[in-house]
């Protein structure tokens, strides 16, 4: 007679978005189907006695395989960056297929599914990069693509060959409004960056540290309030991405006090790095490691982010995962001819899928910024509900997938390059001391790494198909 579980997990204690509780937890066929005070009986067994036994990751914001328009080489794959997601303890990433100008947004799809097949170790869903709206894409591919459960799709406000203006964000967002999609927003202002950007070019401060004088926060405020009124105008939710400091969170609250479908996403580097880091040492080319867009802000700002993400001004926490090479090979890293000239060509992203969570853990619960509960809500729970997978992801219940990372909270570790398993060649974040770290990533009922070691082989993700975000209305967000 087969055992009636595949899987039994014991003695852990189990971790949810609201309530923490002491339970086994019996799983057939990829599924949660038991959750008990005892399961018997079972193919495969694992004692979590003194460990924590939380829903898999779920990490909205990364960027793999992505093309660049200056032909910088990104430094992971999908093979690489779910590798690298799964030891960091997620089960699910959320790139992005990005529309190239000129191009089908359904082409650039269905390419971008080319670069995923058979490699992915975690699961996987796109969000899409509207960079074109013309009327084909505004009336035919985007509306059919979002029915198709592509339910969530980013535009920019700066950068040369992303920036969308006034005029086509609100047509966007309309066509948002009317297919029932989240619209995520990168809000920083094109016109005051390549102001400040010339401005600083003329005195001669060229530095990677200039970077972030040149992306201001008041930039970002601006942005942040000029995407609010957008929003507002044509009815419809957004999610401003990856915000750095106070400016730009009190613009948030601004909208979320009077009723406002606005959400919000921060980043491990606003809580840990500030924009000193990017003078490297003594004001040199090092710094360039730090690059990204929003830079780190300063200490203020870090202090705003944590008080956003107790007081549930940000919903989600996410990598913002934009990996480079710092040398890379023939002059397509960080360090390349063209970005010693200038902060203005230095490629703009650092990699960081693998340490999210023990950052957020460690500097969050370990030392008491936030509960274990809503570590759960940040990381997991509230991505899975904002974008369209709850409740298959993103909790432990019953019938649920079988996504979960077992932790040892007591666990001290440092964040070295050398033991992490992404495709770029450092880490911002080198030397970091971490208290809390993932032990096990179970991905549908299987082992996919344990102890740091990959268990299983690529193609062991899949790709989800989306449904309507829980911020259309609001409703159940952590």
């Amino acid at each position: 007679m087969s055992a009636p579980h595949d899987l039994a997990i014991r003695g852990g204690t189990i971790v949810t978005a609201s309530d923490r509780f002491r339970a086994d937890i019996g799983v057939r066929g990829g599924r949660i189907t038991d959750i008990a005070v005892s399961i018997e009986g079972a193919q495969e067994e694992i004692d979590a006695t003194g460990l924590l036994v939380l829903p898999g990751g779920i990490d909205a914001h990364v960027h793999l395989a992505q093309p660049t328009s200056d032909g910088t080489v990104m430094a992971d794959d999908f093979e690489s960056g779910t590798r690298s997601a799964a030891a960091g303890g997620n089960t699910t990433v959320l790139p992005f297929a990005m529309q190239v100008k000129g191009t089908s947004l359904r082409d650039c799809v269905t390419a971008y599914h080319a670069k995923a097949e058979g490699k992915c170790y975690t699961d996987v869903s796109f969000h899409l990069i509207i960079s074109d709206p013309t009327p084909q894409v505004l009336g035919q591919e985007l509306p059919a693509l979002v029915r198709d459960g592509y339910t969530s799709f980013k535009v920019f406000m700066t950068y040369d060959d992303l920036v969308l203006n006034d005029a086509e964000l609100l047509a966007v967002f309309d066509v948002a409004r009317r297919e029932k999609a989240l619209v995520m927003v990168h809000a920083e202002g094109h016109d005051a960056i390549k102001y400040m950007t010339a401005r600083l070019e003329s005195e001669g401060k060229t530095a990677p540290y200039y970077h972030a004088e040149a992306h201001h926060q008041v930039a970002e405020r601006e942005a942040t309030h000029r995407a609010i009124s957008h929003a507002q105008l044509t009815d419809v939710p957004v999610m401003i991405v990856h915000v750095s400091g106070r400016d730009p969170m009190e613009q948030i609250q601004w909208a979320q006090k009077r009723g406002m479908k606005v959400h919000a996403e921060t980043c491990p580097q606003y809580i840990v790095l500030t924009r000193d880091d990017l003078k490297g040492l003594n004001m040199d080319f090092e710094g360039a490691k730090y690059v990204c867009s929003p830079p780190p802000r300063d200490t203020d700002s870090q202090a705003a982010i944590w008080e956003g993400l107790r007081d549930g001004t940000f919903e989600v926490f996410s990598s913002d995962h934009c990996p480079f090479y710092y040398e890379g090979s023939g002059d397509t890293g960080k360090d390349n001819s063209r970005a010693r000239t200038s902060f203005r060509w230095v490629p703009n992203g650092i990699p960081g899928v693998e340490t999210r969570l023990p950052i957020l853990f460690s500097e969050g619960v370990s030392k008491g910024r936030i509960t274990l509960e809503r570590f759960v809500a940040l990381t997991s729970t509230n991505p899975a509900k904002l974008y369209g997978l709850y409740p298959q992801k993103g909790a432990l219940l019953v019938g649920a997938d079988a996504d979960i990372t077992l932790w040892d909270p007591t666990k001290v570790a440092t964040i070295k390059q050398a033991d992490l398993h992404h495709g770029s060649d450092y880490t911002p974040y080198e030397g970091m001391q971490i208290t809390g770290w993932p032990v096990r990533t179970i991905l549908r009922g299987q082992t996919i790494v344990q102890d740091g070691e990959v268990m299983a082989d690529p193609g062991t993700g899949r790709y989800q198909t989306r449904g309507t975000s829980e911020a259309i209305g609001r409703a159940g967000v952590s």
